[in-house]
């Protein structure tokens, strides 16, 4: 039940980023760096650092709510990257240096998460692993791209 209750934390963080994020860019006309300033690293914690922590700490039942094989040291080693992209996200937005780096965390972070959208679409269609936990990756995923494509594309057109 705990790790159901992380998921929807991070569905909601991640809602509430985007709520919020598209709050400020709009706050006077439109400034998408801005709004990515304050997107990327709550989207990047909640979905990494979550899922890091949750690998880690709750490896086992995890996995098992995925439908995935358990106490994988690939798991703990994609649990630690995670966590990695949510620290980096954080220290990048924490000493401010800037649109170009929250870009490329994010830039570096989304290709991570597009594979593994990748990897969990063709789970379901090979095993027929239909579990909740796996299927929804790859319909958040296009949700997370549709709602950031705006402003990183207005954003790099400032640049």
């Amino acid at each position: 039940m705990f790790l159901k209750i992380l998921d929807y934390l991070r569905i909601a963080m991640v809602g509430l980023a985007f709520f919020f994020g598209y709050r400020i860019g709009f706050a006077d006309g439109y400034n998408p760096i801005a709004q990515l300033h304050f997107m990327i690293p709550v989207i990047i914690s909640a979905i990494a650092g979550i899922s890091g922590v949750e690998g880690l700490v709750f490896g086992k039942q995890s996995a098992e709510l995925k439908g995935y094989e358990t106490g994988s040291n690939y798991q703990r080693q994609s649990a630690i990257a995670l966590l990695s992209y949510a620290f980096i996200a954080l220290f990048v937005w924490w000493v401010d240096w800037g649109i170009k780096a929250e870009l490329t965390i994010l830039f570096a972070f989304m290709f991570f998460f597009i594979f593994s959208a990748v990897n969990h679409a063709v789970d379901a269609v090979k095993r027929k692993n239909y579990k909740w936990q796996n299927i929804n990756r790859p319909f958040i995923t296009l949700l997370l791209l549709a709602g950031l494509i705006y402003p990183v594309v207005m954003a790099l057109k400032d640049l």
